[in-house]
């Protein structure tokens, strides 16, 4: 995968991350003339290069990287257009948001909505829970000037649920559009962005319309939230704190911007990371901030501790559709499910038996060798799945590219275990149970009828044009 930090950004697992226009990279030797000789560069299979002279001497270059506005540049993968919108989007952006929003007649209201995966990233940095790290988290933000502060597991809640509605719709029409079926989710923007980007208008019938939790949090700020404090959508300022960068990307699409209020839904995102770096320069340490109580407009909390989603720490839709489903379609009562593990830890499935055939077939495929095999065999006409939860990061959004790295000596992967616990620890709660969810679902998206609940809940994809430059690698 592509692992981002400090704007610079280092190929740690070579056999899963996508090059601009290219396969995966695998161990390669490349030639490079040292004058009238030839040395030779291998990169082994850890990743790291070797350069081998003429008389078999052998050095061990440094790791090669390039900053993130150099990736950018290099239109295989992302705009110059979308790198633009990505330098809006900073913690230095928002830094500069607060430091000049004084004005009474111009202040803008400042609201965060932070995402479980990135407490928990932040907790285990800290030593904290994850419900500690997020009222610590609402003192340190409200210091600043941040006005609220909402927590995403709300708005995942939307996303499940229409999740669940729109598979149940897929699955009754599978016989008649045969692109129903298998849904892939759509809440991932690398996986987003890699479909658009080099499958098209094969791949993305396939992919579920519902929002991802940010963009749903997006529709909640910008529309209601914004209505009900008799505000223009233009006069709130909506910061995400997310585990991922390209959640940049997403937040950027013109699918999401409102046009006739000149504003997007959600105008800054920023990551775990970039958090830590604000509490540093601030000079503050989590551990030392007095907790305050949670806001509970959109947050699921129960007292002072947050609520949580079961299933995978990716926001568990897998677990959640598929109970759905099998309670909807067939009657059956899951209260545990059992997954089965394939190739490896990142591609696992799950399946529903009646008299001995298989009625209901899921899956979850993370990482990019994963979601190319899925692809081909959607290809081929060879996928047995009916529902994908699909991710572009091995392990998924708990190891997002803008998680908080681990300390110098630290185990990454003792790290990554101990984040997934803490995301785990929290509350667990059932979707179809949230009762304020459900008063909004009668109130407010009935008020503004099914066209417009519609807009609000779902969105589109769009094939993009392969663009090329002379900055696009050839490897």
């Amino acid at each position: 995968m592509a692992s981002v930090f400090s704007g610079v950004l280092q190929l740690t697992d070579l056999d899963d991350f996508i090059t601009p226009s290219q396969e995966c990279v695998k161990p390669v030797k490349v030639e490079k003339k040292q004058g009238r000789s030839v040395a030779k560069i291998q990169i082994e299979d850890d990743g790291s290069y070797i350069q081998v002279n003429q008389d078999g001497e052998k050095q061990k270059l440094e790791r090669a990287k390039i900053t993130l506005n150099d990736c950018l540049a290099c239109s295989g993968c992302i705009t110059s257009a979308e790198s633009v919108l990505i330098t809006q989007q900073s913690h230095e952006e928002l830094f500069k948001v607060l430091r000049n929003n004084t004005n009474e007649k111009e202040q803008k209201i400042v609201v965060v909505s932070l995402s479980p995966q990135s407490r928990a990233s932040l907790a285990a940095h800290y030593g904290l829970s994850s419900s500690e790290t997020g009222r610590r988290l609402t003192t340190f933000l409200k210091s600043l000037g941040v006005h609220h502060v909402f927590d995403t597991n709300f708005s995942r809640t939307f996303s499940l649920l229409e999740s669940q509605k729109e598979f149940l719709d897929r699955f009754q029409r599978k016989e008649q559009d045969h692109k129903a079926l298998p849904m892939l989710t759509s809440a991932c923007p690398g996986w987003i962005c890699y479909a658009e980007k080099t499958h098209g208008e094969f791949i993305l019938p396939y992919i579920s319309s519902t929002r991802s939790p940010q963009q749903m949090m997006g529709s909640l700020v910008k529309c209601y939230f914004a209505e009900q404090q008799g505000l223009s959508p233009q006069q709130i300022y909506h910061v995400t704190v997310m585990p991922c960068f390209d959640k940049k990307l997403e937040a950027s699409r013109s699918d999401f911007y409102l046009t006739n209020n000149e504003t997007r839904e959600v105008d800054c995102v920023i990551t775990s990371g970039e958090v830590l770096k604000m509490l540093e320069e601030e000079n503050v340490s989590l551990t030392d901030v007095t907790p305050m109580p949670l806001d509970t407009l959109f947050s699921n909390v129960s007292g002072n501790e947050y609520l949580s989603h079961a299933g995978s720490s990716s926001g568990g839709y897998l677990h959640h559709v598929f109970i759905n489903a099998a309670k909807q379609l067939f009657g059956e009562e899951i209260k545990e499910l059992t997954y089965k593990t394939l190739r490896n830890k990142d591609f696992q499935e799950i399946t529903l038996e009646r008299d001995g055939v298989v009625v209901l077939s899921f899956a979850a495929a993370y990482g990019f060798r994963n979601i190319q095999n899925l692809v081909q065999k959607l290809k081929r006409g060879k996928s047995p799945y009916h529902f994908v939860e699909v991710m572009a990061c091995p392990s998924g959004c708990i190891n997002g590219g803008g998680q908080v790295k681990p300390s110098l000596g630290e185990n990454p992967k003792e790290l990554l275990h101990k984040v997934d616990e803490l995301y785990k620890a929290d509350l667990p709660a059932v979707p179809e149970e949230d009762t304020h969810v459900a008063e909004l679902y009668e109130t407010w998206l009935q008020s503004v009828g099914s066209d417009r609940a519609k807009e609000l809940l779902h969105t589109q994809y769009h094939t993009v044009e392969k663009m090329t430059n002379g900055l696009v690698m050839k490897w």
